[in-house]
Protein backbone atom coordinates (compact mmCIF):
# COMPACT_ATOMS: atom_id res chain seq x y z
CA UNK A 1 0.00 0.00 0.00
CA UNK A 2 2.79 2.41 0.85
CA UNK A 3 4.63 1.54 -2.36
CA UNK A 4 1.49 2.18 -4.44
CA UNK A 5 0.95 5.57 -2.77
CA UNK A 6 4.55 6.58 -3.42
CA UNK A 7 4.29 5.49 -7.08
CA UNK A 8 1.10 7.50 -7.52
CA UNK A 9 2.66 10.52 -5.77
CA UNK A 10 5.76 10.35 -8.01
CA UNK A 11 3.65 10.22 -11.17
CA UNK A 12 1.41 13.13 -10.11
CA UNK A 13 2.69 16.44 -11.60
CA UNK A 14 -0.15 18.72 -10.51
CA UNK A 15 1.84 20.56 -7.80
CA UNK A 16 5.20 20.77 -9.59
CA UNK A 17 4.77 24.46 -10.43
CA UNK A 18 4.62 25.30 -6.71
CA UNK A 19 8.14 23.99 -6.22
CA UNK A 20 9.37 25.96 -9.23
CA UNK A 21 7.61 29.06 -7.93
CA UNK A 22 9.14 28.60 -4.47
CA UNK A 23 12.61 28.41 -6.03
CA UNK A 24 12.22 31.32 -8.44
CA UNK A 25 10.27 33.84 -6.32
CA UNK A 26 13.15 34.93 -4.03
CA UNK A 27 15.50 35.36 -6.99
CA UNK A 28 12.88 37.31 -8.94
CA UNK A 29 12.07 39.55 -5.97
CA UNK A 30 15.76 40.31 -5.34
CA UNK A 31 16.20 41.15 -9.01
CA UNK A 32 13.16 43.44 -8.98
CA UNK A 33 14.24 45.20 -5.77
CA UNK A 34 17.73 45.76 -7.17
CA UNK A 35 16.33 47.10 -10.44
CA UNK A 36 13.96 49.53 -8.70
CA UNK A 37 16.69 50.66 -6.32
CA UNK A 38 19.20 51.35 -9.09
CA UNK A 39 16.49 53.08 -11.12
CA UNK A 40 15.70 55.34 -8.17
CA UNK A 41 19.38 56.18 -7.73
CA UNK A 42 19.64 57.15 -11.40
CA UNK A 43 16.49 59.25 -11.12
CA UNK A 44 17.76 61.01 -7.97
CA UNK A 45 21.08 61.76 -9.68
CA UNK A 46 19.32 63.16 -12.77
CA UNK A 47 17.03 65.41 -10.71
CA UNK A 48 19.97 66.57 -8.57
CA UNK A 49 21.98 67.33 -11.70
CA UNK A 50 19.20 69.51 -13.10
CA UNK A 51 18.65 71.30 -9.79
CA UNK A 52 22.38 71.96 -9.37
CA UNK A 53 22.73 73.32 -12.92
CA UNK A 54 19.80 75.71 -12.38
CA UNK A 55 21.18 76.82 -9.02
CA UNK A 56 24.68 77.31 -10.42
CA UNK A 57 23.38 79.51 -13.23
CA UNK A 58 21.44 81.59 -10.71
CA UNK A 59 24.51 81.83 -8.48
CA UNK A 60 26.69 83.43 -11.15
CA UNK A 61 24.48 86.51 -11.42
CA UNK A 62 25.62 89.60 -9.53
CA UNK A 63 22.19 89.94 -7.91
CA UNK A 64 22.37 86.42 -6.46
CA UNK A 65 26.01 86.31 -5.40
CA UNK A 66 25.06 86.93 -1.76
CA UNK A 67 21.93 84.73 -1.78
CA UNK A 68 23.65 81.34 -1.55
CA UNK A 69 21.34 80.14 1.25
CA UNK A 70 18.23 80.93 -0.79
CA UNK A 71 19.60 79.13 -3.84
CA UNK A 72 20.61 76.12 -1.72
CA UNK A 73 17.07 76.06 -0.30
CA UNK A 74 15.70 75.81 -3.85
CA UNK A 75 17.85 72.73 -4.50
CA UNK A 76 16.74 71.28 -1.16
CA UNK A 77 13.09 71.84 -2.00
CA UNK A 78 13.51 70.12 -5.37
CA UNK A 79 15.24 67.11 -3.82
CA UNK A 80 12.69 66.80 -0.99
CA UNK A 81 10.18 65.93 -3.72
CA UNK A 82 12.36 62.97 -4.69
CA UNK A 83 13.36 61.65 -1.25
CA UNK A 84 11.66 63.34 1.66
CA UNK A 85 14.20 62.25 4.28
CA UNK A 86 17.36 62.83 2.27
CA UNK A 87 20.01 65.29 3.43
CA UNK A 88 22.01 67.71 1.31
CA UNK A 89 25.41 69.28 1.81
CA UNK A 90 26.64 72.21 -0.26
CA UNK A 91 30.09 73.58 -0.96
CA UNK A 92 31.36 76.40 -3.13
CA UNK A 93 34.96 77.13 -4.01
CA UNK A 94 36.06 80.00 -6.20
CA UNK A 95 39.09 80.15 -8.47
CA UNK A 96 40.67 82.81 -10.69
CA UNK A 97 40.14 80.73 -13.86
CA UNK A 98 39.09 77.28 -15.09
CA UNK A 99 42.69 76.01 -15.17
CA UNK A 100 43.03 76.62 -11.43
CA UNK A 101 40.12 74.38 -10.37
CA UNK A 102 41.35 71.63 -8.05
CA UNK A 103 45.03 72.44 -8.55
CA UNK A 104 47.55 73.09 -5.77
CA UNK A 105 49.20 76.44 -5.30
CA UNK A 106 52.44 76.78 -7.27
CA UNK A 107 55.69 76.44 -5.31
CA UNK A 108 59.43 76.42 -5.91
CA UNK A 109 60.64 72.86 -5.41
CA UNK A 110 64.16 73.65 -4.14
CA UNK A 111 65.20 70.07 -3.44
CA UNK A 112 63.38 68.49 -6.43
CA UNK A 113 61.36 65.95 -4.43
CA UNK A 114 58.00 66.99 -5.92
CA UNK A 115 56.58 67.89 -2.49
CA UNK A 116 56.34 71.34 -0.94
CA UNK A 117 58.53 71.42 2.15
CA UNK A 118 58.60 74.10 4.86
CA UNK A 119 60.71 77.06 3.76
CA UNK A 120 60.05 76.63 0.04
CA UNK A 121 58.45 79.67 -1.60
CA UNK A 122 54.91 79.40 -2.93
CA UNK A 123 52.33 81.60 -4.64
CA UNK A 124 49.54 82.32 -2.15
CA UNK A 125 46.76 82.35 -4.76
CA UNK A 126 43.92 82.40 -2.23
CA UNK A 127 45.51 84.82 0.24
CA UNK A 128 45.22 82.67 3.37
CA UNK A 129 48.94 82.86 4.30
CA UNK A 130 49.39 79.08 3.93
CA UNK A 131 50.25 76.72 1.07
CA UNK A 132 47.20 74.69 -0.01
CA UNK A 133 46.81 71.51 -2.05
CA UNK A 134 43.71 73.19 -3.54
CA UNK A 135 44.13 76.87 -4.41
CA UNK A 136 40.40 77.67 -4.24
CA UNK A 137 38.74 80.05 -1.80
CA UNK A 138 35.68 78.91 0.10
CA UNK A 139 32.53 80.67 -1.01
CA UNK A 140 31.06 82.24 -4.12
CA UNK A 141 34.03 84.44 -4.96
CA UNK A 142 33.78 87.72 -6.80
CA UNK A 143 33.35 89.07 -10.30
CA UNK A 144 34.63 86.81 -13.12
CA UNK A 145 35.71 84.09 -10.67
CA UNK A 146 35.11 80.46 -11.62
CA UNK A 147 32.97 78.72 -9.01
CA UNK A 148 33.02 74.99 -8.32
CA UNK A 149 29.57 74.25 -6.89
CA UNK A 150 29.29 70.79 -5.34
CA UNK A 151 26.16 69.23 -3.83
CA UNK A 152 26.00 65.84 -2.10
CA UNK A 153 22.62 64.17 -1.60
CA UNK A 154 22.50 61.36 0.98
CA UNK A 155 19.39 59.19 1.23
CA UNK A 156 18.24 55.80 2.47
CA UNK A 157 17.93 53.16 -0.20
CA UNK A 158 14.40 52.02 -1.03
CA UNK A 159 14.84 48.36 -0.10
CA UNK A 160 16.93 46.56 2.56
CA UNK A 161 18.60 44.54 -0.20
CA UNK A 162 21.97 46.21 0.29
CA UNK A 163 22.06 45.45 4.01
CA UNK A 164 21.59 41.76 3.20
CA UNK A 165 24.76 41.74 1.11
CA UNK A 166 26.81 43.75 3.62
CA UNK A 167 26.58 47.16 1.95
CA UNK A 168 25.55 50.44 3.63
CA UNK A 169 21.85 51.27 3.60
CA UNK A 170 22.55 54.93 2.81
CA UNK A 171 23.63 56.12 -0.62
CA UNK A 172 25.33 59.41 -1.47
CA UNK A 173 25.18 61.05 -4.87
CA UNK A 174 27.45 64.01 -5.63
CA UNK A 175 27.04 66.45 -8.49
CA UNK A 176 29.56 69.20 -9.21
CA UNK A 177 29.60 71.92 -11.82
CA UNK A 178 31.81 74.88 -12.61
CA UNK A 179 30.60 78.22 -13.93
CA UNK A 180 32.09 81.70 -14.21
CA UNK A 181 30.55 84.59 -12.28
CA UNK A 182 29.37 87.55 -14.31
CA UNK A 183 32.01 90.28 -14.78
CA UNK A 184 30.13 92.87 -12.73
CA UNK A 185 33.38 94.48 -11.49
CA UNK A 186 37.14 93.89 -11.59
CA UNK A 187 38.40 90.47 -10.56
CA UNK A 188 40.64 90.46 -7.52
CA UNK A 189 43.49 87.98 -7.91
CA UNK A 190 45.96 87.36 -5.10
CA UNK A 191 49.34 86.11 -6.28
CA UNK A 192 51.62 86.98 -3.40
CA UNK A 193 54.83 84.95 -3.15
CA UNK A 194 55.53 83.71 0.38
CA UNK A 195 58.51 81.78 1.71
CA UNK A 196 57.63 79.96 4.93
Amino acid sequence: MLAATLRRFRADERGAYLIELALMTPVFLMLMMGTFDLGFQMYAKAVLGGAVENAARSNTLETNASNAAIIDAQVTQKMQQVAKYGTLSFSRQSYADYNSVGRPEDFTDSNGNGVRNPGECYVDANGNFAWDADRGNNGQGGASDVVLYRVTFTFDRLFPLWRMIGQPQQKSVTIATTLRNQPYSNQSVGNTVRCT
